[in-house]
């Protein structure tokens, strides 16, 4: 199955559940195509869980879930060495990271060392256990929730682990006549048995490895590559995009190709994912906090004064 039909097919199961939300399905799995990590921000009870355990159940892969509390340990995430008295040897008690899908729930309810645990395996695909490496499945991906900060018992996370995923995007409220679909489709349970599994953990890494094969031009590497620049050099930012978000886009606008039936990218798919891809990089000074702009004002104008070449446009060399 090549990338497009794949899309089209996981988008038309997740939408037996998730009503009016197409366009953040296919940015979720875009960025899963692209073997990158998602973070789900918003209100509670807008869908967030629901939409992650949807596409998890779509995608036919192990899963596993952390509802994250503010008094977890990091051994609760990666696992720990346990003594046996019976045998007299620490025994290798693996966490729930151990699998292919994993939903991390309400992770800012976590204290900040607790989430730090999830950095190498985010960045590495493997963690450490009393020295010793493990590594995780192929593939392994994080589909995270979090609440806004202003939200009780919440905590920042850090940037480096912002940095960490690959998007992050908001579910919204739905609109009046959606909400009314749902309440009268799903009615009192939401029917998760009504979704199949349209692929599996081995042929979605074919998949992931498929995306080598979309080609960007020079011009267009250039263009991404003048974006992250200009966001590290605008004077209402104290931190802008890093290697990795430049390194990201990269990818993701080649995942957003495929996914339209092409083998080469755009400026304008670039241009579609710079919001949800750089976006919650960016740091803002507090000059710029005081005066009421946000980090997707800047990127606005990061886009404005950006230009890529025009005869590039719907281009394959």
């Amino acid at each position: 199955m090549d990338i497009c039909r794949l899309a089209q097919a996981i988008e038309q199961e997740t939408e037996k559940i998730i009503v009016g939300k197409s366009d953040r399905i296919r940015m979720i799995i875009m960025a899963i195509l692209a073997n990158g990590h998602i973070l789900l921000d918003d209100l509670p009870g807008v869908g967030k869980t629901t939409l992650v355990k949807t596409i998890s159940l779509a995608l036919g892969c192990r899963s596993g879930r952390i509802q994250f509390v503010p008094d977890m340990l990091p051994s609760d995430i990666i696992g720990m060495r346990i003594f046996n008295q019976k045998t007299g040897d620490f025994e290798l008690r693996q966490g729930p990271v151990m699998t292919n899908i994993l939903l991390a729930d309400e992770i800012n309810r976590a204290i900040p060392r607790t989430q730090s645990a999830l950095l190498e395996a985010m960045e590495e695909r493997q963690i450490s256990i009393d020295g010793e490496q493990f590594a995780l499945p192929t593939p392994f991906l994080v589909l995270a929730t979090q609440n806004p900060v202003e939200s009780e018992s919440t905590f920042r996370l850090p940037a480096a682990q912002m940095d960490r995923f690959l998007i992050r995007i908001s579910m919204g409220y739905p609109k009046p006549e959606e909400e009314r679909e749902m309440l009268r489709n799903l009615g009192d349970e939401i029917p998760f048995d009504t979704v199949r599994a349209v692929t599996n953990a081995q042929e979605l890494s074919r998949a992931q490895q498929q995306v080598a094969a979309v080609h960007v031009s020079d011009a267009v590497a250039d263009y991404i590559v003048a974006l992250a620049d200009m966001t590290r050099r605008h004077d209402q930012l104290v931190m802008g995009a890093s290697p990795r978000a430049s390194r990201g886009l990269y990818r993701a606008a080649k995942v957003w190709a495929a996914m339209q039936g092409r083998d080469y990218v755009t400026p304008d798919d670039v241009k579609a994912l710079a919001h949800p891809v750089l976006g919650h990089r960016l740091v803002l000074s507090g000059a710029a906090r005081f005066s009421g702009a946000s980090a997707a004002s800047v990127l606005g104008d990061v886009l404005s004064r950006v230009e890529a070449a025009p005869a590039l446009k719907g281009e394959r060399a």
